[in-house]
């Protein structure tokens, strides 16, 4: 298909879809002429894909890339594979990691899901970015928020193992790939949007 059709199709502007092949998200046509090129189904499930990460998971196009080259090279076996599509997608800890505060956060962070038997890999940016929310409650006097702790820890490990399930499921590389990196983008935009929707039913039958 032309790049008209291409834009038709896939709901996206033309000069949107040159800027995606610009910043390479967007895997060139195959050349039929002088500017000239055609598209094919690959092309449009990409756009689709791009669209997804940026306008729902508002990812910037520099993270959009990294994400996509994740899905781009699943050249990794199993765990591995898994867990370099999770970490293309990790965003930094904003907290001074020589702060008293937070590397006591942190130490409490790994203390409380190591107490739950998880396997995890305390350099990865998660464990900075838990820290990050733990310091924060502590130092603006809201630790009793911290009583949700476990139960954000059940609910996590929960939705975790069906989710990593289902990707595994997939069995082909390139598509767990995918999954693991669209999962935890657009689901993460799902699961906060139920969280606030929950708390607005508790607000309600609590204070009504």
């Amino acid at each position: 298909m032309r790049i008209a059709e291409l834009s038709s199709r896939s709901g996206t502007s033309i000069p949107s879809i040159k800027f995606y092949l610009r910043e390479g998200l967007l895997p060139a046509g195959e050349s039929t002429g002088r500017n000239q090129a055609d598209y094919g189904d690959t092309h449009l499930y990409r756009l689709r894909l791009i669209r997804a990460l940026m306008d729902v998971g508002k990812l910037s196009v520099a993270a959009a890339r990294e994400v996509l080259a994740a899905v781009d090279t699943p050249d990794l076996p199993g765990h591995s594979l898994l867990g370099a599509a999770a970490y293309s997608i990790q965003k930094p800890a904003n907290r001074n990691p020589d702060d008293p505060h937070w590397q006591a956060a942190r130490r409490e962070v790994l203390e409380r899901v190591r107490a739950r038997g998880w396997e995890v890999d305390e350099g990865v940016p998660a464990v900075d970015l838990a820290a990050d929310a733990v310091a924060a409650y502590r130092q603006l006097g809201q630790e009793d928020l911290l009583a949700c702790f476990d139960t954000y820890l059940e609910v996590c490990e929960r939705i975790a193992a069906q989710e990593v399930g289902l990707v595994v499921a997939r069995q082909d590389a390139a598509r767990m790939v995918e999954g693991v990196v669209t999962g935890t983008i657009i689901g993460e935009v799902l699961f906060n949007a139920l969280r606030r929707l929950a708390q607005q039913n508790a607000s309600a039958k609590l204070l009504q």
